[in-house]
């Protein structure tokens, strides 16, 4: 088969069953992870941008997720969850990055658990959606989103931020060190540029964006330099 490393999501909706069901998670990688024994499973994601109320789930469905992998054989494959910039994040700049008031609770349990399997965070990245949002204030030029600001836009201590998808990188992964799970990497499981249907959303800002997050992201960032391994949404 391709060399191409694929990525599995398990749907929200599963993760209560999957949190108090052991046989259902065994299941689950029967149906959808054995039966393909020529494709390269990297990563599964238990959960994409899980909403208050299901939280609670996703760390008790991680954790099933790996007693079944190991005991088909798979533990190869990294468990993890994909997480949203907006709510899980606090502080600023990117170095008083912390999970929020209101993700604390589930997140600083699920890093250390992350920490203990030598599997990454999956954080979806969205600079536009800081920039529309606002959800830094401080800062509204669109060129610090697409990677366009001729220099710093933010200064922060020993370090500079010249673009706003370093700055949300940085934020989680102090937000991990906060969370004493400092040594978990961190892989993009989602970034782009809507083309339509919003404020500066355009096919052009898209094409901007999208060309130069590829050239920018074997840089690493200001805080783990290296190359970062991302997945265009």
């Amino acid at each position: 088969g391709s060399n191409i490393a694929l990525t599995m999501g398990v749907a929200n909706e599963n993760l209560s069953a999957f949190a108090s069901d052991p046989s259902a998670v065994a299941n689950w990688v029967k149906q959808n992870v054995q039966v393909y024994p020529g494709v390269n499973f990297r990563y599964i994601a238990v959960g994409n941008e899980v909403e208050s109320g299901n939280t609670q789930n996703v760390l008790p469905a991680m954790q099933n997720m790996n007693s079944a992998l190991s005991a088909a054989g798979l533990s190869n494959i990294k468990v993890s969850v994909s997480v949203s910039q907006k709510g899980v994040l606090a502080g600023y700049p990117p170095s008083n990055g912390m999970f929020s008031p209101e993700a604390t609770s589930y997140m600083t349990p699920i890093a250390k658990y992350l920490a203990s399997t030598g599997a990454p965070l999956m954080a979806n990245v969205y600079p536009y959606f800081a920039y529309v949002g606002n959800l830094r204030a401080q800062i509204d030029d669109i060129n610090y989103a697409l990677f366009t600001s001729p220099g710093t836009v933010v200064p922060d201590g020993s370090k500079a931020y010249q673009n706003q998808f370093d700055a949300i990188v940085d934020t989680f992964y102090s937000a991990l060190e906060s969370a004493g799970a400092g040594s978990v990497p961190i892989v993009v499981s989602e970034s782009g540029w809507p083309s339509a249907g919003g404020t500066a959303a355009s096919a052009s800002n898209a094409q901007t964006y999208n060309q130069n997050l590829i050239k920018h992201v074997g840089q690493g960032t200001p805080k783990r330099a290296g190359r970062i391994e991302i997945y265009i949404f």
